[in-house]
């Protein structure tokens, strides 16, 4: 497979838009939304990690053995589904997209993303994922614009308020303790942050958009325009 990141001028590839950020800031709502009304398909890498990590767990690999982790990446079949209204991810054709959500996975997660076999797994699979999507794909992760599609034309890197973030999260995971929410959710910018391979940053000509004062329409609007503005006529 190739190591080359596809991007829009590869003409056999549609437009790529690279939405990175950490967990809270809205990156799902948001790529859904872009991606539904551009009529684009949807990845979301952070799902693969945790299906990765879904698999780990359910096949007793110790995940805080970075080795015992490595030696197993190339057993699960993970397949995303595209769609971005009704997104899918399974693992050796097992559903999985609410275990991946679950309190284990969320909590082991991190480390297994950290381990570089993983990360070098997962970047093939979601390249080959981006490259069979000829009208567009918007893609959303930590990396995206930084190591997965560093040609994308369209980078965006969201960020919002610690409080605003963690309030968030813990609505989607059904009232959980904000404050908790929150210190897990700094605990993991940390990690994600300070990891040796594939830091989350803000990729080198990325827009970056603070979502804290804005609706969920008003982001997607952001970035919708910044999609336009590169696909206008010269």
């Amino acid at each position: 497979m190739s190591s080359t990141a596809p991007t829009s001028a590869n003409p056999a590839v549609g437009t790529v838009v690279a939405i990175d950020g950490p967990s809270g800031s809205g990156k799902s709502s948001t790529s859904r939304g872009v991606a539904s009304r551009l009529g684009y398909r949807y990845l979301d890498t952070g799902a693969m990690f945790r299906a990765m990590t879904w698999w780990m767990l359910r096949h007793d690999v110790d995940v805080h053995d970075p080795a015992a982790v490595a030696a197993r990446v190339a057993e699960p079949e993970i397949l995303s589904g595209t769609d971005p209204l009704a997104p899918t991810i399974t693992v050796d054709g097992t559903d999985v997209a609410t275990a991946i959500r679950g309190e284990d996975v969320t909590g082991a997660v991190s480390p297994v993303s950290a381990v570089p076999e993983v990360r070098a797994c997962l970047l093939q699979l979601q390249r080959s994922v981006i490259g069979a999507a000829p009208g567009g794909i918007v893609v959303e992760g930590r990396d995206i614009g930084s190591v997965v599609a560093p040609d994308a034309p369209v980078k965006v890197f969201l960020t919002a308020d610690p409080a605003a973030r963690a309030a968030r999260r813990a609505a989607e995971e059904g009232g959980s303790d904000v404050s908790a929410t929150q210190e897990s959710l700094l605990a993991r910018d940390k990690i994600d942050s300070g990891r040796a391979t594939a830091p989350l940053v803000m990729a080198d000509g990325a827009v970056h958009i603070d979502t804290t004062p804005y609706t969920l329409d008003e982001v997607i609007g952001l970035v919708v325009a910044l999609v336009e503005a590169v696909e206008a006529p010269a």
